[in-house]
This record gives C-alpha cells, structure tokens and sequence, in this order.
C-alpha cells in the first residue's frame, strides 16, 4: 500500500516538473489521513498557470489520472494546489 502512495507522488512530481519552466521549484508533500491522501503540490509562482492549465483543464486532467492509479488502494487522493 505505502508504494502506491509514493507511486502517486511520484507520479504528479513527474507530470509537474515536465510542465513547469522551473522544476527545481516542484516540491509535492503528502498528508496522509485515514480514508484518504492529501496531495500539497507547490511549484514557482511563474509556473502556477502552467500547472493549472486554461479554465483547469492540465490540473483536472491530473486528478483524473490520481483518482485511477487510487482505486487500487481503495484510499481517496486529493490533489491540492499551492499558490
């Protein structure tokens, strides 16, 4: 079960630092509760629009891809985007 969440943290870590300009900046911290994993994803504050996306798209279609590498745990992983 622990690899899946450091499958999933890797995996936004992944998509983010491919995104942004910047991916030194990218750091992804993970709370981990009891029904669910919440994912704190920061990047440079240049890079925030490039994350996010027109309207949300890049950051829904990221939820999206967490939400199905999740299902295997049964565990609820929410991504959250610092400013």
């Amino acid at each position: 079960m622990e690899e899946t969440v450091d499958l999933e943290r890797d995996l936004v870590e992944y998509i983010a630092k491919a995104l942004v300009d910047e991916p030194d900046e990218v750091q992804v911290n993970m709370i981990e509760g009891e029904k669910s994993t919440i994912l704190e994803l920061s990047v440079s504050s240049d890079d925030i629009g490039k994350v996010i996306g027109k309207h949300g798209r890049i950051a829904k279609a990221v939820r999206t891809v967490l939400a199905a590498v999740s299902t295997r745990t049964g565990k609820r992983v929410v991504l959250e985007i610092l400013d």
